[in-house]
């Protein structure tokens, strides 16, 4: 499930967890030569979701420019010439606005967790619309609404906002919480939090599930027409192929190796435990309530979207830990 979403247009519905707002677009990028084949601009190159994108439009022939906040750090393909590099971050509207002139889509994937994340966002989106983007694709969270569980998702939302309102045209994939990060829940063998007696339900997704997803949209928006248009205000809901109970995820490393087991907190326990890190507030809170938002059901939800934009089933737990990718 998700947070609210365009209104749908009759008739013209997207794979189960994607919607539609109503629109025109042709699927083309208006300002390029006929038969050119437009710019796409990656950020978080440098990290995993963003660096396997680029590894596949790369491998597609796609034109790249990679925006990373230290260009030294770029991947060693690009810096050989496969891709341009932009040195950017979310922040620094003005550089962001300069590296971005000239490219027509954008991978934005969300920003690190930060107490201004929602800033940079919005500072990313402005210097997009200023540079003349026509599409962005963005990272978002599943459940994503005002009032989710799990407060970072609200950041989640208030971007996607962001992007309704900007004029630019948007493609929202709504990750539930990554199916890798799942292991290390487990510290010293206990995954301990105040996920409910059975450790409530998550469709977590892994990440390779992400960036296939991401680059199977953008490579269709480079395509243009109906596979381009198709994607245009759709909101897919990305999850692995089965929901797990913190009990079942216990279990499964187990099997794997990992002993572990789960143990569950209150609320108030889960503060307690966490409060020898000395984080600031808005951080603990998204670490508690990655718990209590597994509790909710609202990150049950188990689609099938991440095959129909791969071509392929998402991953398993078990296939993860084993080494499948």
């Amino acid at each position: 499930m998700h947070g609210p979403a365009p209104r749908g247009v009759p008739g013209r519905l997207t794979s189960k967890g994607g919607d539609y707002i109503e629109s025109t677009y042709s699927g083309c990028v208006s300002n390029l030569e006929p038969g050119a084949v437009p710019t796409i601009a990656v950020t978080g190159a440098t990290g995993r979701i963003g660096g396997a994108v680029a590894e596949a439009l790369r491998d597609e022939g796609l034109p790249l420019r990679l925006l990373v906040r230290d260009p030294s750090r770029a991947p060693q393909w690009a810096s050989a010439g496969a891709a341009e590099v932009a040195a950017a971050s979310y922040g620094d509207a003005d550089a962001a606005r300069e590296a971005l002139v000239g490219t027509h889509l954008l991978l934005m994937v969300s920003a690190s967790e930060a107490a201004d994340r929602l800033e940079q966002h919005r500072s990313l989106i402005s210097a997009a619309a200023d540079a003349g983007v026509q599409h962005i694709v963005y990272t978002s969270f599943l459940a994503a609404s005002p009032d989710a569980t799990f407060t970072f998702a609200r950041t989640h939302w208030a971007t996607e906002e962001a992007l309704r309102a900007s004029g630019i045209a948007w493609t929202a994939l709504r990750d539930s919480f990554y199916l890798d990060f799942l292991p290390d829940l487990a510290v010293d063998g206990v995954i301990a939090g105040p996920a409910g007696p059975s450790g409530g339900r998550v469709g977590a997704v892994a990440r390779a599930d992400v960036a296939r997803s991401a680059a199977a949209v953008l490579t269709d928006l480079a395509a243009g027409g109906a596979a381009a248009a198709r994607h245009r205000g759709a909101a897919y809901d990305l999850t692995g192929p089965e929901s797990l109970s913190l009990v079942e995820v216990a279990r499964v490393l187990t099997e794997h190796g990992r002993p572990a087991v789960y143990k569950e907190e209150t609320v108030e326990e889960a503060y307690a435990s966490r409060a020898s890190y000395g984080a600031p507030a808005w951080e603990v809170d998204g670490w508690v309530s990655t718990y209590t938002a597994i509790a909710s059901g609202e990150l049950a939800a188990v689609t099938g979207d991440v095959e129909r934009l791969t071509g392929r089933p998402p991953l398993s737990l078990d296939q993860l830990l084993r080494g499948q990718s």
